[in-house]
């Protein structure tokens, strides 16, 4: 249950970015922003800008950008969970002997007051800022 945080700590129940991800890969409608490729377990952020906008959304911090997410990304690297793909640009790859997986309906509680909701829909092709807040 590495997903989420002990009932006990502040916050509980808001969900891991590594969970988050691996949420948008098993979802079609995303394959466009994020995708598996290549080796088992290795995924590649298509669309960065988007895949961070959706995570901001996920945990109510609307500045939320690559930059950001990507640092939390390596947080990951020490744990051993996953690891940037050498000489492959926004390539990663989970560490599934590390990661147990868990059961857990697609949306879950959030970081916004404890509320359930769906995972947000990704916005269409088009200029930055033209699809659904």
């Amino acid at each position: 249950d590495w997903a989420y945080k002990p009932e006990s700590s502040p916050g509980s129940r808001q969900i891991q970015l590594w969970h988050f991800i691996l949420e948008l890969l098993q979802k079609e409608e995303y394959q466009g922003v994020i995708a598996w490729q290549g080796d088992y377990g290795e995924f590649v952020i298509k669309d960065p800008d988007e895949v961070a906008r959706l995570w901001g959304i996920r945990k109510c911090k609307p500045h939320m950008n690559y930059d950001k997410l990507s640092r939390a990304l390596r947080y990951y690297y020490n744990k051993r969970i996953l690891h940037k793909t050498k000489g492959k640009r926004f390539t990663y790859k989970f560490n599934f002997s590390k990661v147990v997986l868990v059961n857990y309906p697609l949306g879950e509680r959030d970081g916004c007051g404890g509320k359930w909701h769906p995972l947000p829909t990704p916005m269409q092709a088009g200029p930055r800022g033209s699809g659904p807040a």
